[in-house]
């Protein structure tokens, strides 16, 4: 079972790879790392933050990262707890385009504009819960916190 370190500031998580839900999603993402993106605080979607991966999105002027984010479905969630992450491919230009890996810090539902998103669950938060409402807050309050993931073990 692998596990990655998340790292923002004062805060740092523990999270473990979900590579049995999300075996394409977690393998795409092992690929990045080490990974560094701007959390910033959900539109739409409640109490969590989110990392743009496409600066061509709608959201013009928000801190994205150019990463390939093409991935499919897999057994995709809407409403996540807390200290799930999950990863919005941005296959439903119907709805938004680019993608985004979206961390619940608290109640939320994965959402945009134009309605309803869903995306793959492919991290869970194992230490440092404690800490992650006063993360979120952090980020609603002050803006843009840079997120650092690097495989630990």
């Amino acid at each position: 079972m692998k596990h990655i370190k998340m790292a923002s500031s004062k805060f740092t998580f523990i999270a473990r790879l979900e590579e049995k839900k999300s075996p394409q999603t977690c393998k795409w993402f092992l690929n990045l790392l080490p990974f560094t993106g701007d959390m910033i605080q959900v539109l739409w979607s409640g109490f969590a933050c989110f990392i743009l991966l496409d600066s061509s999105s709608q959201y013009e002027g928000l801190p994205a990262t150019d990463v390939d984010h093409t991935v499919p479905f897999e057994n995709p969630i809407r409403i996540p707890s807390k200290g799930e992450i999950i990863m919005y491919p941005g296959n439903m230009p119907h709805l938004q385009e680019g993608g985004e890996i979206f961390m619940a810090w608290g109640p939320c539902k994965i959402t945009c504009q134009n309605g309803n998103l869903m995306g793959n669950h492919f991290l869970t938060i194992v230490e440092g819960n404690e800490n992650l409402e006063q993360f979120g807050i952090t980020v609603l309050t002050k803006g843009a916190q840079t997120m650092c993931f690097e495989l630990i073990k």
